[in-house]
């Protein structure tokens, strides 16, 4: 039902560029004091001498970088690996753990142990990813390892490259995918990358890892970690390519072996678009968009990769079809919705918490609502309005049925439920409304 607030509300959508995350910062901003002095800043912003680095490895095991990626991996939490030691367990043998890894790496006896690999369901579908957990000490080292390579990496990305960098993130990139909608770059290559993590080529990786590396131990550690034991359920094996989600090294490798391909694009004169192995090349006209697509063909073959067969497409995003990326549907020009995994999941989230046999009392039950709520606006708040009166309907109706069993009465709310307990009544209990906080939105953009 649909109270007089709703009706005087006229929102429109919010554009991606009203509500900006921040200009992407200098690697000087975010690197790493334990590892980057400013002497190494400056060599880096002016090109090391022969293009690659030498003596790195001793920065890895430093006890400072250690203590310091450490407190990152305790802060993070997170499970525990095949050897059962919690992050918590880490942290009250600290120093002597630190220790202990400072002397492996430093002597060359560090081994990181198997990763143990569990499976966890894809947003919004019945299909499931598999996600590696390697040891609370492996992630120190690996954390510790990172802090040395990215900002030698970072430096080389491409500009509309989002995905796992510092100050940048989704919202930049679909700000970056409206803006050249709005320009005119309609016809869309929509790429899929079937299975990227877990096919990308170990010794072409590493070659572009020694494109700007050249210490040995170094390279050695990442050949480690590539070639790091899996261990699922009560088999071991060895990858033979890939690199594991869940690793804290791995999607900076990820980055750096697309790379190539962002610069190809783009000395091709095409504007694309990527978010880790997401990404969207738009373009003026479907000619340019087949030679695009001929080119990430030609590329993804010669690199070992395979670009899913049906989900790779040109697709007009003037279209009623349009195109999806990062989780938002963009169709008949500019409409904005969630795709529909993106809805699928959040409805899957909500029903076990607004169930009818809910035994919790209603206040209870909004709290918990509301956190899933906003965390989903903070994503999606930039849709077309009607998808957040559509959702917000659709809570409140599963509300009110759990208020109707309690009256014991069957079946889902409908004709006088909506009386007993309108709209007024759900906004007075403190229920998080998708509208008024789009609404709001809006208000504060226009000002």
């Amino acid at each position: 039902m649909t109270n007089r607030r709703d009706r005087d509300y006229e929102p429109v959508t919010v554009p991606f560029a009203a509500t900006p995350a921040g200009e992407p910062a200098s690697v000087r901003d975010w690197a790493n004091p334990c590892v980057w002095t400013d002497r190494m800043l400056t060599t880096l912003e002016h090109g090391v001498r022969g293009g690659r680095w030498h003596t790195l490895s001793d920065k890895v095991w430093s006890r400072r970088n250690l203590k310091d990626a450490a407190r990152r991996v305790i802060a993070n939490d997170g499970a525990a690996g095949v050897d059962h030691v919690s992050a918590g367990q880490f942290e009250r043998r600290l120093d002597e753990e630190i220790g202990q890894l400072e002397a492996e790496l430093r002597n060359g006896t560090y081994r990181p142990q198997d990763i143990r690999r569990t499976w966890i369901p894809k947003p919004g579908s019945r299909e499931q990813r598999p996600l590696g957990i390697p040891t609370v000490r492996d992630r120190v080292v690996q954390t510790a390892l990172l802090s040395v390579l990215e900002p030698i990496f970072d430096v080389t990305f491409h500009e509309q490259s989002y995905g796992f960098r510092r100050k940048r993130g989704s919202h930049h990139a679909l700000e970056r995918v409206e803006a050249l909608l709005e320009d005119g770059y309609v016809h869309v290559v929509d790429a899929d990358l079937k299975s990227y993590f877990d096919t990308i080529p170990h010794a072409a990786l590493l070659d572009r890892v020694r494109e700007k590396v050249s210490d040995s131990r170094l390279l050695r550690l990442v050949e480690m970690f590539l070639k790091q034991g899996v261990l699922e359920g009560l088999s071991a094996w060895t990858p033979e390519e890939g690199t594991p989600q869940g690793a804290v090294i791995s999607p900076l490798l990820a980055n750096i072996y697309l790379n190539p391909l962002d610069h190809l694009l783009a000395e091709g004169g095409f504007e694309m678009v990527r978010y880790a192995d997401d990404f969207v090349i738009l373009c003026r006209s479907e000619e340019a968009a087949e030679a695009a697509l001929a080119m990430v063909r030609e590329w993804v073959t010669g690199n070992g990769l395979i670009l899913h067969p049906t989900k790779t497409h040109i697709a007009d995003a003037r279209s009623d079809e349009g195109f999806q990326f990062l989780g938002y549907w963009f169709k008949k020009g500019r409409i904005r919705d969630p795709r529909p995994k993106s809805l699928r999941k959040l409805k899957a989230t909500l029903r076990p918490k607004t169930k009818r046999a809910n035994g919790r009392s209603l206040q209870a039950i909004i709290a918990d609502v509301n956190r899933t709520l906003r965390g989903w606006f903070g994503y999606f708040r930039h849709c077309h309005w009607t998808v957040f009166r559509a959702l917000d309907e659709w809570h409140r109706g599963r509300l009110r049925s759990i208020l109707r069993k309690r009256r014991h009465r069957r079946g889902r709310a409908r004709g006088r439920d909506h009386q007993r307990w309108p709209n007024a009544f759900f906004t007075e209990q403190g229920l998080y409304s998708l509208s008024a906080a789009h609404a709001s939105l809006c208000q504060s953009c226009l000002r």
